[in-house]
């Protein structure tokens, strides 16, 4: 597991791709918080990461698939798969180790943005940052991260192409993140379904963690979602 969890790390950052990647992530969250208006954390006026962490997501939605489209269709456009199942390895070592190495360039990628805490606490003038919201905001980014990495590692077993598992991905983290909340806002909805409508959605957990309370539901259902995907993707690579 470990093996190919190395492998994945090396080949990601063998070539300007991977780099090119976080860069990009990193330049998007920061013209956003403090150079485009109407997103500017200094033009709030008050010392909050509220902003980052609303518009992370919908960056997320796009740098996760663009890491993880390559993961196995790769391997099975060039043949390499057949030559990995060889090796004394478990399918499941295989996903698994897979899996965390695409999760450690997303944690690599979010590092950085700690850099953003510590600026906005230093430029506040009384009490600074809520620090329990902004590690609940931290801990439920890495969750929703790790749900979009699994996603991104089931889009990727499923073809050959992975400008297709590119855009099967963006679009299952979509739906995934903000579909439900979306379908619960329909009038139809309103007499009590559309609370357990949204609470299928990643958006409604992602919002109770990032209150600063650590619920159970909300840690079981990111687990169960990344169990789920990553079940599913061993069941496609035991097809072939």
């Amino acid at each position: 597991m470990w093996a190919v969890c190395k492998k994945e790390l090396r080949q990601f950052f063998s070539s300007l791709t991977g780099y090119i990647a976080i860069m990009v992530f990193l330049l998007m969250n920061g013209l956003l918080l403090f150079v485009f208006p109407g997103t500017n954390i200094l033009d709030a006026g008050y010392a909050s990461l509220s902003n980052f962490f609303e518009l992370a997501p919908w960056i997320l939605l796009l740098l996760i698939p663009a890491i993880t489209m390559r993961s196995f269709s790769e391997e099975f456009r060039t043949g390499t798969f057949e030559i990995l199942q060889t090796k004394p390895l478990t399918k499941w070592n295989v996903v698994v180790g897979k899996y965390l190495a695409s999760l450690l360039v997303v944690v690599i990628a979010l590092l950085p943005t700690i850099i953003y805490y510590f600026s906005i606490q230093q430029l506040s003038a009384e009490n600074g940052i809520d620090a329990g919201a902004s590690i609940g905001s931290y801990i439920g980014l890495l969750f929703l991260a790790a749900v979009f990495v699994a996603i991104g590692i089931f889009c990727s077993s499923v073809t050959n192409n992975a400008v297709v598992a590119f855009i099967a991905a963006a679009f299952f983290c979509f739906i995934i993140y903000s579909g439900f909340n979306a379908v619960s806002s329909i009038p139809a909805f309103a007499a009590g379904a559309d609370y357990y409508i949204e609470m299928l959605g990643i958006d409604f957990h992602y919002r109770s963690i990032s209150r600063g309370v650590i619920d159970t539901r909300d840690l079981i259902y990111f687990l169960s979602l990344i169990f789920f995907f990553l079940i599913f993707t061993n069941r496609n690579l035991a097809k072939r």
